[in-house]
């Protein structure tokens, strides 16, 4: 399954949605705006906390549903050496995700500069006993 990827996540974001509740995450980081801009709410995604250039087969992540998302820019003033500002424009994007499954990196299908990262991946098989 071929699916965009979030990379270089905080471990407790990954830990936080396995609970099984949504959770709404504020992504500011360059190559993980440009891999979720073509996403849209009922379309998965992988999530890791392995940094982008580190991602290779093997590697272990989750999947997760989008619930909502958003872009916005905000507006950053900076002042230096008192009578210099300068104004600058972030881009932010508010994702809301819940839980899907364990997922592991079956191969790196993209991971060029301004391009989105995109992995194919397999859901890890899951038993349960009853």
């Amino acid at each position: 399954m071929e699916l965009p990827a979030l990379t270089s996540l905080s471990p407790e974001i990954l830990r936080e949605l396995k609970r099984g509740l949504p959770r709404t995450l504020e992504v500011q980081s360059a190559h993980n705006v440009i891999s979720i801009a073509g996403v849209g709410p009922g379309t998965q995604i992988f999530m890791t906390n392995v940094d982008s250039e580190d991602l290779s087969p093997g590697d272990r992540g989750v999947l997760a549903d989008v619930l909502t998302i958003g872009v916005s820019m905000k507006r950053v003033v900076e002042f230096s050496h008192g009578s210099y500002f300068e104004e600058r424009e972030r881009t932010a994007v508010r994702i809301q995700v819940r839980y899907c499954a364990e997922s592991t990196v079956k191969g790196i299908i993209a991971r060029e500069t301004l391009t989105p990262t995109l992995v194919d991946v397999v859901r890890a098989p899951c038993c349960h006993a009853g």
